[in-house]
């Protein structure tokens, strides 16, 4: 892929030229969503050239059965993927009977494609010769409502340049669709009705095993010249698919335009029965709207998610593209309202990793939520693992735990575990520290304790008790020893005494202890109600915390570093400075055998502990732990590069920090680890928006206040950004001189600015 077809923009993803080896990239980088719904950037039209058709569906999945040559004992059934869902955005296109397909087009010129990220819309716009020589120009422009979270709407326009045409328009829907992604070439839906109501159009179907029932619907209207025309369609049917023909002859110069609504309603928020019926009032509304309309609502809608949280980047075009790329694709993606849905690594982008929820979530995606939205946004992130809790002791319970011990899955739907290589999902346990951490993170961020005696203790006991469960004594080293594991490095597997593994379950079994204290202390009828639930006693407090005060961690004394685990300076200590470069991406040019026995680290790992325990470390143990691990690092993970920005800028590493924070806000919009065309790294996206708040602005809640020690690239003239602390909104606006802070609201705030106090009064522009 040409890394540079994406052009700098501050407010718009731009591709100019129609290159068919970029089609299946570009579907990734300009999808579409609104929390509820998503899809790739399809075509409208027939294109018979290789796509990737994607639309999805929020929270509905199909288990599709595990694919191993070995079965081991305790395997998850299956693995959850989001499904591909019935297919509402098609329009076959003709004109005087000659298919619109742009592999096949004589000639296709000006092609341009937009994503408009400060108004929520996506658009394409191209002159094309069809091998019939007729000349045409056509602009589409759709979007997914957030309004009408379960519409979209489509305006679709051909102008016939060089003679008088008949313009043929097929809108459709179809179920007849298949995942990219499955094991075993299952059939997912099983299509229940096909049926029409005057111009509206609708195909129920339910999933196969999980049985979600939903209702595709569509409904349009055509123009010409923006004056409705009213045509009586021919309409063609099938077991699996509905379409309307609209056939209209038009002037040479004339346009003709059909407005197409569409999306999904589900049994998630309807009943069974009443599918059709919520379906025919949504294209009510939506007809009687109409697309301008709607459009309008669309663009203030985004108006009011950027006034929250944008982030300004002056002097430095694809570094505010980036960031802004970032924070469009999380919103499009998750809102926060629904307590039941959460964030998977692709979004609505593609179908790696199954659209389902990993420990991204809890360690990379709650403090964006938690600052650009308000604390009920990350309370409901919270409560979705909460409401999993007993799938988590069963899913403990399948690997012989006992006793109410949890281990959270590393990748869910339902809260069952549905992860099949042995490596993760028997051995990255480290996935449970950072559900307790996200616990302390919301507290210490929102200073809402409520969530812990309510729900969040009896998470950190399930926890505490796997841990528990999961140490080993060595009478050899006299401590407490955690072997067989895989750590934040996915290219290390089956260690033992992997350190930041090792560190956050001591740190978990702490802060359960210290919980426990302060619910009995502060809230004796939920301490009570948890005690009946959990029966933990004095006994068993005890042997947790033996176990957290006598832990093991690996550490060399003449480098004075913690190790990453048992045995790292075995390895063949050569850095990545010195690896040729034909060998990278390593994942995808060694064999794992090569890549295990190799020093190189894919992600930060006890780099992450630090990150995380920032506190517990001198800034001088950081840069010992930076300078010794960051060599090795090859970065290949998403997660990677955020985590390093941030503690590059700590360390005044600003050089460092910059092109890291570069690597991960393009990390996409560049391609750097080659599979854009797989769908867009949602998750990390928000480790993005750490990069700038806490990584150059500094931020931390440290004593319960608010802190900064603001820096910037030298690229950059200035930064801004906002954060909703404790509902009081504060704006961060730093140059190269000076930082400036204005707080909305009624009550001042005090915060610390490298380590000072300062006092923010409402409205009132305070410069350091």
């Amino acid at each position: 892929m040409n890394l540079d077809y994406i052009i700098p923009n501050p407010w718009s993803i731009l591709e100019e030229g129609f290159d068919p080896d970029q089609v299946k990239a570009s579907e990734s980088l300009f999808s579409i969503g609104n929390g509820a719904m998503g899809q790739r950037a399809n075509f409208e039209e027939k294109y018979s050239g290789p796509t990737f058709q994607g639309s999805y569906i929020a929270g509905v999945y199909y288990p599709d059965k595990t694919r191993v040559g070995w079965w081991k004992n305790g395997y998850p059934e299956y693995f959850a993927k989001v499904l591909n869902a019935p297919n509402w955005i098609g329009i076959n296109v003709s004109v005087n009977g000659e298919a619109l397909d742009l592999h096949t087009c004589k000639k296709v010129d000006n092609f341009k494609r937009e994503l408009n990220m400060k108004e929520g819309w996506l658009s394409r716009s191209f002159t094309a010769t069809l091998q019939n020589d007729i000349e045409i120009e056509v602009t589409t422009k759709r979007f997914l409502s957030l309004d009408m979270d379960e519409l979209g709407a489509i305006n679709y326009s051909v102008k016939s340049l060089n003679s008088d045409a008949t313009i043929t328009y097929q809108p459709y829907l179809d179920s007849g669709i298949t995942n990219e992604d499955t094991n075993w070439d299952d059939k997912f839906w099983d299509t229940l009705s096909v049926s029409q109501d005057n111009e509206k159009a609708f195909i129920t179907a339910k999933t196969m095993k999980t049985g979600f029932h939903t209702c595709t619907f569509m409904a349009s209207q055509l123009f010409i010249n923006d004056n409705e025309v009213k045509i009586q369609p021919k309409v063609d049917k099938s077991e699996t698919y509905i379409s309307f023909s609209y056939a209209q002859k038009v002037n040479k110069g004339d346009t003709c335009s059909i407005h197409k609504f569409g999306g999904y309603t589900v049994d998630r928020n309807h009943q069974k029965d009443e599918l059709i019926a919520a379906a025919k009032t949504v294209l009510d509304k939506a007809i009687s709207a109409g697309f301008s309309n709607l459009l309008e609502t669309q663009k203030q809608a985004w108006t009011k998610i950027w006034d929250m949280a944008d982030i300004t980047i002056e002097g430095d075009i694809k570094a505010q593209q980036g960031i802004r790329f970032n924070i469009f694709h999380l919103n499009q993606t998750y809102l926060g309202t629904d307590a039941t849905l959460n964030i998977g690594p692709k979004g609505f982008t593609g179908e790696k990793y199954g659209g389902s929820t990993y420990w991204d979530t809890e360690a990379y995606c709650i403090p964006f939520y938690m600052a650009t939205k308000d604390q009920s946004v990350a309370r409901n992130l919270l409560t979705y693992r909460y409401k999993h809790l007993e799938k988590a002791i069963e899913n403990a319970e399948k690997l012989g735990f006992s006793n109410g011990a949890a281990l959270y899955p590393m990748v869910t739907m339902n809260g069952e575990e549905c992860h099949n290589e042995w490596e993760i999902t028997f051995e990255e346990i480290h996935r449970n520290g950072a559900i307790a951490f996200a616990i302390f993170n919301y507290y210490r961020y929102t200073g809402d304790f409520s969530y812990i005696p309510e729900m969040g203790l009896e998470v950190l006991i399930g926890i505490a008790r796997f841990w528990h469960q999961r140490a080993t004594f060595s009478a050899d080293k006299n401590k407490y020893v955690i072997l067989g594991v895989t750590g934040p490095n996915e290219y290390e597997n089956n260690v033992n005494n992997n350190w930041y593994t090792n560190y956050i379950a001591q740190w978990c079994i702490n802060y359960a202890l210290d919980n426990i204290e302060k619910v009995k202390e502060g809230y004796e009828d939920d301490y009570m109600r948890i005690v009946g639930k959990t029966r933990i006693t004095h006994t068993e407090l005890a042997s947790w915390k033996k176990i957290a005060d006598n832990m093991f961690f690996p550490y060399d004394e003449e480098r004075n570093i913690y190790l990453q685990q048992d045995g790292f300076l075995d390895k063949e200590l050569i850095t990545v400075a010195d690896l040729d470069q034909s060998q990278r991406p390593i994942n995808q040019k060694w064999s794992w055998d090569r890549i295990l026995r190799s020093p190189y680290i894919k992600q930060a790992d006890t780099l992450q502990g630090m990150y995380f325990f920032e506190d517990q470390f001198t800034t001088e143990e950081l840069e010992r732990h930076f300078d010794f691990y960051e060599p090795f690092t090859v970065h290949e993970s998403s997660l990677s590069p955020c985590v390093h920005s941030i503690q590059a800028a700590k360390l005044d590493r600003m050089e460092q920090a910059y092109t890291f924070y570069l690597r991960t806000s393009r990390l996409d919009l560049d391609d750097y680890n080659h599979e854009v065309h797989e769908g867009l790294h949602i998750t990390s996206m928000a480790g993005t928006w750490m990069s700038i708040v806490e990584g150059f602005g500094g931020m931390r809640v440290k004593n319960d206040t608010l802190t900064f020690e603001p820096k910037i690239p030298e690229q950059w003239e200035a930064y801004s950004f906002k954060v909703n602390f404790r509902n009081q909104i504060l704006k961060v606006n730093v140059s190269q001189n000076e930082t400036q802070f204005e707080l909305e609201g009624d009550a001042e705030l005090q915060i610390m600015v490298n380590g000072k106090t300062v006092t923010i009064s409402p409205n009132n522009l305070v410069t350091v």
